[in-house]
């Protein structure tokens, strides 16, 4: 009998605990307010013309920002400058996790987007996506401070990425980009 007991009494104890971690994994992640939890909002979303940034060990000071919308999604680009006088801009789309992009300008270059692969610099790159957003501009831009922007991406392997856009009824502007690790990036502190 004091087997059978013992039995019980852990299985008993096994189903609690099962009942407690199922309960814990169901549980809606929120705030204390009970609102659902916001997707990460990590600082490079929140970098506005004037911040400076480190990426992979090269200093950029954030030129301008440009908020995107197309239909529930949302990203942004960060204008920088730095000292070599070549165009970049960084990416930051959150999702589930942040994507950070570092795109560096190819003003030479003569490809135009809408084939399915296109061949640039040694590398083949495949379509991903095409869209329209609209967008709002802050800082130091050739831009009006809001308008549309049409886009064609293209990827080569897992971290090579390769973008036209075109905003208004301007041409397209072609960007190569490497994905960033977030430890590629930091912000760093206002200069006093």
């Amino acid at each position: 009998m004091d087997t059978l007991v013992t039995c019980l009494v852990a299985a008993v104890a096994v189903l609690a605990v099962v009942v407690v971690v199922v309960w814990a994994r169901r549980r809606p992640t929120g705030r204390p307010d009970g609102q659902p939890a916001e997707p990460p909002r990590d600082g490079p979303l929140r970098l506005t013309p004037g911040d400076s940034v480190r990426i992979r060990e090269r200093e950029y000071a954030v030129r301008a920002t440009i908020r995107l919308v197309e239909g529930d999604w949302s990203w942004v680009q960060h204008l920088l400058d730095g000292d070599s006088g070549t165009r970049h801009r960084l990416s930051v789309e959150a999702g589930l996790e942040l994507e950070l992009v570092f795109w560096t300008a190819e003003p030479g270059a003569t490809v135009t987007p809408g084939a399915p692969t296109i061949e640039l610099g040694g590398r083949r790159y495949t379509w991903a996506e095409t869209g329209q957003a609209r967008y709002t501009a802050t800082g130091e831009t050739e831009l009006p401070s809001t308008g549309t922007m049409r886009y064609h991406d293209y990827q080569s392997g897992a971290a090579a990425r390769l973008s036209f856009e075109a905003y208004g009824e301007e041409g397209w502007q072609v960007a190569r980009g490497d994905l960033l690790d977030p430890a590629d990036l930091a912000i760093l502190p206002p200069r006093s």
